[in-house]
């Protein structure tokens, strides 16, 4: 009891070099209420539990943070693991405390069918504690990062499970917010708890090299000090170590040996001002040949958690490589604290561009969740922000936006604005027209090019990495495919009630209500999705919504009154064509309502459906509307004579006829012959035979079919 009480004073003592008295007797009030909270409890090492709370707020008054950040953290235990409530917390503390203390707090376990989903859903609760005070993940991470540092007293597998979580979600957030010195801490803890042997033989290899680059380093860093104070510019200079997990991550990932890695020399200089960084920059590529584009200005242009520096890589004594970073004091504390060094929670800290790059993040991370279908969903698109190589983008008015490595168009679209990517069209990249999936390089200009009547397609998922954008157009898409959903399903259930001598504006709301009671959905419209996915069948649903009405099954594809539906061509992502027989415009064709897939048109002759082609409850008649739009591809098979340059001739007259080649492949039947299948894109069947009639000229062509599965 006494050593605790020691160790708060101690704390009290070093906080009063930033805060003021009042403060700190508030921190040691919330110490003294948490120990009694937390009587008799111990953790896994056998130490009282009150020695965590207290050590996480150390680890907090490192980063000089605020005294309610340091109140949560004596807390952050207490309404979990102890009978005391929020609201009990909030008399005492306060409503800021109390709101910290429930945002920090361990979340409750929750029954999950898989530990990734548990881990995603407490990712997604901490994103929404995140959203109204920062400061929640700031306690958390070191709230984690004491758990790491006593992570020995669990069993080894507990011990990987906890550092792989740490490596996948905590440390790329301490990463995201600036915090180098908390994150390299915490995977240095994590990798040895997952890889012990291999962190060990490195550390050993490490200090069996030092002793051979102790005098390389010296006289680089000699030649830097005298080369500086020649020019009068006051610098502090010092070589950088690397980290055991710095080199094991290297060797794995740039697949280079140790030695590889040991030989890069790196250094960092300390100086004044943003000016003397520059002039530091010409003396030492004076000095030393600096290595082409290896060279980095993140002080004109700050990565997007505010971190600032000059890299360069050079060409040093004896042709070492020597990697230098540049920057100023206060650009140091930044790298090494992120936002908890600039943290200042008083009127008019919004305007600390820290503090406003990281609540656009956080508030990105918000509109990502909201537009997820599920917390896995959520992770996995907030895991690619998480891990950024980032470029740097101009707008055309000069603007710069940072994306992570492999951005496309349509990310920087999205990027701008999320009505920018749900309406973008096309680009310009430097000022040339581009496709949307042009994968971006840094220093490039992008225009989007958008219209209103636009919308998202599915095709976009394949090339669009960062979250904001792929969750944007998910959300489209699931939107889009309910309301085509609804529509189908209210086609096919209205001619499903023709059939039986009434129709869907007939139907009351008392039946409608009363139906969708029994089905249990939420409202009607679901109902008619469910039908026009085809998981319902609608003559199954209409004779449900009129069970009096004298019809048979069997008199249904009798009905001389049915009335086929109209396909436009543009239906969507709930009616798609067959691609066994490719139905184009003025072919016979029929509607198999697929479950799960909606509607799937096939040609009326096509064999895999001549056993239910006369079931009235799995196909429907369906006619080619007039107003047709779009391009329909049917596949030919063409048997031609050897001839050299066929297949330029065949390209060349399907060119001629205004048509489009999908897909075309050869294959050699005997030494005289070839069958030529050509996928090819046309308005109908009228455009089709204009296609044939084309072909038909060449003199090597003997006979061209249709295929149809």
């Amino acid at each position: 009891m006494n050593t605790a009480v020691e160790t708060i004073d101690g704390l009290c003592g070093r906080l009063a070099r930033y805060l003021e008295d009042d403060e700190i007797r508030q921190v040691k009030r919330a110490y003294l209420y948490s120990e009694q909270a937390h009587d008799g409890q111990k953790r896994r090492s056998g130490h009282p539990y009150i020695i965590h709370p207290l050590q996480v707020a150390e680890i907090l008054a490192d980063m000089r943070m605020d005294h309610q950040s340091l109140m949560a953290a004596m807390l952050h235990d207490v309404i979990e693991d102890t009978g005391i409530t929020k609201d009990a917390l909030e008399n005492q503390f306060g409503e800021a405390v109390a709101n910290l203390v429930d945002g920090v707090s361990k979340l409750t376990h929750i029954n999950f069918e898989t530990h990734a989903e548990a881990q995603a859903e407490n990712f997604q609760k901490m994103t929404l504690a995140m959203a109204r005070d920062i400061r929640v993940i700031i306690v958390k991470l070191a709230d984690r990062l004491h758990n790491m540092r006593t992570l020995g007293s669990l069993n080894p597998e507990k011990q990987r499970r906890i550092a792989r979580e740490t490596l996948d979600i905590f440390s790329p957030i301490a990463n995201r917010l600036g915090m180098y010195e908390l994150r390299s801490e915490l995977q240095a803890l994590a990798y040895r708890a997952m890889y012990p042997m291999r962190i060990e033989r490195i550390e050993r290899a490490v200090l069996k090299a030092s002793g051979n680059r102790k005098k390389i380093v010296s006289e680089i860093l000699e030649s830097l000090t005298d080369a500086l104070e020649r020019a009068g510019i006051k610098t502090r200079t010092e070589g950088r170590g690397k980290a055991a997990n710095s080199i094991y991550r290297k060797m794995r990932d740039q697949r280079k040996s140790f030695s590889d890695i040991m030989d890069v020399y790196a250094f960092r200089i300390i100086t004044d001002s943003a000016d003397d960084c520059y002039r530091v920059l010409g003396v030492v590529h004076n000095l030393y040949k600096p290595k082409p584009g290896r060279f980095k200005d993140y002080i004109a242009i700050p990565k997007g958690n505010g971190y600032q520096s000059l890299h360069t890589t050079l060409f040093g004594m004896h042709g070492v490589p020597v990697e230098i970073q540049i920057r100023t004091s206060e650009m140091d504390a930044l790298a090494s604290g992120g936002i908890a060094a600039h943290w200042l929670y008083k009127e008019g800290s919004d305007d600390i561009a820290a503090v406003q790059r990281t609540n656009r993040w956080v508030k990105g991370l918000l509109e990502i969740q909201q537009r997820a279908g599920s917390s896995l969903e959520f992770i996995e698109n907030v895991k690619i922000d998480l891990f950024p190589d980032d470029i740097y983008i101009f707008t055309p008015k000069g603007k710069i936006m940072e994306l992570p490595t492999g951005s496309t168009a349509v990310d920087f679209a999205y990027a701008v604005h999320t009505d920018i990517g749900n309406g973008c069209v096309a680009c310009r990249i430097d000022k040339a027209l581009a496709p949307l999936s042009t994968i971006l390089q840094s220093g490039q200009t992008v225009e989007i090019v958008i219209s209103k009547y636009a919308k998202p397609n599915l095709a976009w998922l394949s090339f669009a990495v960062t979250g904001k954008a792929r969750s944007a157009i998910r959300h489209m898409l699931k939107n889009q495919q309910r309301s085509e959903s609804v529509n189908l399903g209210q086609q096919l259930l209205g001619r499903a009630l023709e059939n039986l001598g009434t129709n869907l504006d007939q139907v009351t709301e008392q039946q409608q209500n009363l139906l969708i009671s029994e089905r249990k959905f939420p409202e009607f419209d679901d109902l008619l999705e469910d039908i026009g996915l085809g998981n319902r069948i609608a003559y199954s649903v209409a004779r449900s919504l009129l069970p009096n009405a004298d019809l048979t099954p069997g008199m249904l594809s009798q009905s001389t009154d049915a009335r086929p539906l109209a396909i436009k061509g543009s239906e969507g992502l709930v009616t798609s064509y067959a691609k066994c027989c490719r139905p184009i415009p003025g072919d016979p064709c029929v509607g198999h309502i697929s479950k799960g897939r909606g509607l799937v048109i096939h040609h009326a002759t096509c064999n895999n459906i001549s056993d239910i082609r006369d079931d009235s409850e799995k196909c429907v008649p369906l006619a080619w509307d007039e107003d047709l739009q779009g391009e329909f591809y049917t596949a030919l098979k063409i048997l031609v004579e050897a001839e050299t340059g066929i297949i330029a001739l065949i390209a060349s007259a399907v060119s001629d006829a205004n048509a489009a080649i999908d897909r075309i492949n050869r294959e050699e039947r005997d030494a005289k012959t070839s069958v030529i299948i050509l996928k090819v894109g046309v308005r109908d069947r009228k455009h089709l035979a204009q296609v044939v009639r084309s072909m038909r000229r060449i003199k090597s062509v003997t006979k061209i079919s249709r295929i149809r599965a």
